[in-house]
């Protein structure tokens, strides 16, 4: 499970990597129309899509020459479980505080 939280996490890390996967929120693509609003060439951004894959965030599909790619419906669960129990930790602590401090007031004056 680390390992590939991991290799998400360093995915997510890339501000290009990043904007690949909101473009691909909008529906599937090939490299070319992705390379297209980055100006940077169609091999970087097949280096870009390899470590997407890597991380289980895209996938690739089969469509006659040209292999569109598309985001991984279940890629960022893993990562969203994670970020969803510190933010429970954290919501958890934050409660405690708020009842502390309900505890300390005292009668308005």
């Amino acid at each position: 499970m680390d390992h590939r939280l991991d290799r998400q996490f360093a995915a997510l890390a890339d501000p290009t990597r990043r904007a690949i996967l909101a473009r691909l929120a909008q529906g599937e693509a090939t490299v070319g129309e992705l390379a297209r609003p980055f100006g940077i060439s169609q091999p970087a951004i097949s280096r870009h899509l390899k470590v997407l894959e890597a991380a289980g965030l895209i996938e690739g599909a089969r469509a006659a020459q040209a292999r569109p790619r598309r985001l991984k419906a279940e890629g960022l669960a893993e990562a969203r479980a994670w970020i969803d129990g510190l933010a429970s930790f954290w919501n958890d602590n934050f409660d405690r505080l708020d009842a502390l401090l309900g505890q300390q007031e005292g009668p308005p004056a």
